[in-house]
C-alpha cells in the first residue's frame, strides 16, 4: 500500500493505465479479447474494493467473473502507481454512472 500521506492523481493514473493495463483491459477500460472491462458495474467500489486492485497487481487473480483466464501479477508497478491507476478507474466509473 502507498504511504498514509499519499494523494492519488487520476491524470497520472490514466498514463499508467495506458502503459500497464490497457493492453488487456482496453484503452478506456472497456475490455479487450484478452481481459475484462474495468468500467463495468462488477468492478464498482461496493463489489471490488480498491484493495482488490492492489492484490491483483501484486499477486495476480484467478479467473472468476469472466472467461479470460487468470491475470498474472504485474511487475514494475509500485503501490503508488496502483493508487493512481485506481483513481483513474474510479473516476471513469463515476463518469459512466457506476458508483
Amino acid at each position: 500500500m502507498p504511504a498514509p500521506d499519499f494523494v492519488a492523481d487520476a491524470e497520472r493514473g490514466e498514463t499508467l493505465f495506458h502503459a500497464h493495463c490497457s493492453r488487456c483491459h482496453g484503452k478506456a477500460g472497456s475490455g479487450t479479447d484478452y481481459g475484462p472491462p474495468l468500467i463495468h458495474p462488477i468492478y464498482r467500489p461496493g463489489h471490488h474494493a480498491d484493495l482488490t486492485f492492489y492484490w491483483a497487481v501484486k499477486d495476480g487473480v484467478k479467473q472468476h467473473h469472466w472467461q479470460f483466464g487468470d491475470m498474472p501479477p504485474v511487475s514494475g508497478v509500485s503501490p503508488e502507481d496502483v493508487g493512481n491507476i485506481v483513481a483513474y478507474v474510479r473516476r471513469e466509473q463515476r463518469r459512466a454512472g457506476i458508483r
